[in-house]
C-alpha cells in the first residue's frame, strides 16, 4: 500500500526479555535498516490495534506467541510512528521469519557488541536504556 509522502505509518514493537533477562532482537530482512538489529515489529494494518499488531508481528518474525501489555514508550522514525509494548512470552520456538533474517536473545555484552559493531543504532540502544528495558548482564 503506497501512503502519501507527508503520512505518517503507525507501527509497534514487542519488547520482550527471556528468564536471563536477556532481550528478543531481530535483524531486519528488508528496509528500512535492512541488516541492522532491533526490536521485533512493523506496520499495524488496517482495523488492527496495537496489541493485535504485536502479536501478529512477533509470531511472524520471531515464531513466538506473545501477550503485549504495558506501552513503554513511541518514537518517529522518519515516515513511521512507532509504539512499543512490554512482551510476555507464552510460547513458541524462536526462529526468524517474515522479514526478519536472523533472531536472537541479547545479553548485555551482545548488545555492546552489536553496537560497537554498527549492527545497533546508536539511537535505539539510546531509547531503550533510557526505557530502561536493556539487559543488566
Amino acid at each position: 500500500m503506497d501512503t502519501p509522502s507527508n503520512a505518517t505509518v503507525r507501527c509497534v514493537g514487542g519488547i520482550a526479555h527471556d528468564p536471563q533477562g536477556r532481550l528478543l532482537l531481530i535483524r531486519r530482512g528488508n528496509d528500512p535498516d535492512w541488516g541492522m538489529w532491533s526490536i521485533p515489529g512493523g506496520r499495524v494494518e488496517r482495523d488492527e490495534t496495537d496489541i493485535e499488531a504485536v502479536v501478529r508481528e512477533l509470531r511472524e518474525e520471531t515464531g513466538l506467541d506473545v501477550t503485549p501489555s504495558t506501552l513503554v514508550g513511541s518514537l518517529t522514525y522518519g515516515p513511521y510512528e512507532i509504539f512499543d509494548y512490554t512482551c510476555a512470552v507464552d510460547g513458541g520456538v524462536l526462529r526468524a521469519g517474515d522479514d526478519a533474517s536472523d533472531a536472537q536473545w541479547a545479553d548485555a555484552a551482545k548488545i555492546t557488541e552489536l553496537l560497537t559493531a554498527g549492527q545497533l543504532r546508536e539511537r535505539l540502544f539510546v531509547t531503550l536504556r533510557d526505557w530502561g528495558v536493556l539487559p543488566h548482564h
